[in-house]
């Protein structure tokens, strides 16, 4: 039978399914698929999606489907980092003439970045939380005190004054206009710094475990908690919090978003029209096959049957609201995004401002040194991605930005 897939069958691992084809995958990213499915947990295959490429411990863009266990550097230190997507009652006509004030006002209503000036006042965190801040904080306070009476450490992180903000690196808010001009907004971001801090304590929690019980791994960053465990229940409680805090990040940010071009578009429209809100890195508990199975996304979508999603492509590309076709082989998923084809490093050692500002003459947009390594020339090419990808979504709408602000 032909297949949309490639499949990689190592020896003493499971399968490895990859919905690669027509785009690049590195060697790298495929030995660290290898060790991932050599760990003996792994439930049927691994699932790995287009825009595949290195990470720590196991590859983004996989899909890592276990049994009686979870490894927390395969779910990363971004946990829940995700994408939401909100269509406005605006079209292209509506916007003014120069986006300048429009991204300077959303620069204002979200902190973003992170500048570290002398009164150790970070920009990038909120000085006075506002009340919409405050609030969702409140939500978020019982789980928040269970956690940290079992892990003192947490306590200590940015938390209350990172919620409702964007960070850096690969972290965006757009605006961005439809196949019909119409207008949407677009973010992505996660659990900020507190969810940091929960990733790299239980990381070290797990690597401790593996040298207590004598386990080898081909890869340190593959030690995993087991089922059962004290330590399991523990991270499961704190991953499914640093989710929580992820949406409800989004949910502020978009808040502000609304807010910010409301005090520059005086015409009155609404939002939500058509809504998304999805994780990308984060584990739960799914049905497959006919059994209960722990589901890790390191960089992919849900893509149940009818669900719908985000696929963004770089700063000067397009991209995508997608809905799931609910593809079982691939545990019902999709890519994340592009992928990048080169390291931050890598971009910056091979491109310049005047390269950056070609790539984003069309979008209003920081075009300095300090973004060229999200330059879209780091990122594989989208088109071919989602084409890769036929038989785990469709494509419900194609939008294209206008307005991009980075961290």
């Amino acid at each position: 039978m032909q297949h949309d897939y490639n499949v990689i069958t190592p020896e003493h691992a499971r399968p490895i399914f990859l919905w690669t084809q027509g785009v690049p995958v590195e060697g790298d990213a495929e030995q660290q698929l290898i060790d991932t499915a050599k760990m003996p947990f792994i439930f049927k295959h691994l699932a790995v999606m287009p825009d595949v490429h290195l990470g720590k411990g196991s590859t983004i863009g996989s899909v890592i489907p276990t049994k009686g266990a979870i490894i927390p550097a395969a779910v990363g230190v971004d946990i829940g980092c995700g994408m939401m997507a909100a269509r406005t009652t605006l079209v292209a006509a509506d916007l003014p003439d120069s986006l300048a004030a429009l991204r300077s006002a959303i620069e204002r209503a979200v902190p973003h970045g992170r500048d570290i000036t002398r009164s150790k006042r970070d920009s990038g965190a909120w000085g006075d939380t506002p009340a919409s801040v405050d609030t969702a904080w409140a939500a978020l306070l019982p789980g928040f005190n269970r956690m940290t009476e079992k892990y003192p450490r947490l306590k200590n992180t940015n938390h209350h004054k990172h919620l409702g903000t964007l960070g850096t690196g690969n972290h965006f808010i757009e605006v961005c206009l439809d196949e019909a001009d119409r207008v949407w907004f677009m973010l992505h971001s996660g659990s900020r710094g507190v969810g940091n801090a929960i990733g790299s304590l239980f990381i070290e929690l797990a690597k401790r475990d593996m040298e207590r019980y004598f386990i080898n791994l081909p890869n340190r960053d593959l030690a995993y908690f087991v089922e059962g465990s004290a330590s399991f229940d523990d991270y499961v409680e704190a991953v499914g919090w640093a989710q929580d805090f992820a949406r409800k990040n989004r949910d502020v940010m978009m808040e502000n978003l609304i807010a910010a071009t409301r005090s520059v578009i005086e015409k009155p429209f609404s939002v939500d029209v058509e809504a998304v809100n999805c994780h990308h890195n984060y584990v739960q508990r799914e049905t497959h096959f006919g059994e209960e199975v722990l589901v890790t996304r390191k960089g992919a979508v849900s893509a149940q049957k009818g669900e719908l999603g985000i696929i963004p492509g770089s700063m000067g590309a397009k991209s995508y609201i997608v809905r799931g076709l609910g593809n079982e082989e691939a545990f019902c998923s999709c890519s994340h995004g592009a992928g990048r084809v080169m390291s931050r490093s890598e971009a910056k050692r091979r491109f310049t401002v005047e390269d950056q500002i070609r790539a984003t003459e069309h979008v209003e947009c920081r075009k300095d040194e300090a973004v060229i390594d999200e330059i879209p020339m780091a990122y594989k090419d989208i088109d071919a991605v989602m084409r890769a990808q036929r038989s785990l979504v469709e494509i419900v709408h194609t939008l294209r930005q206008v307005v991009c602000v980075k961290g």
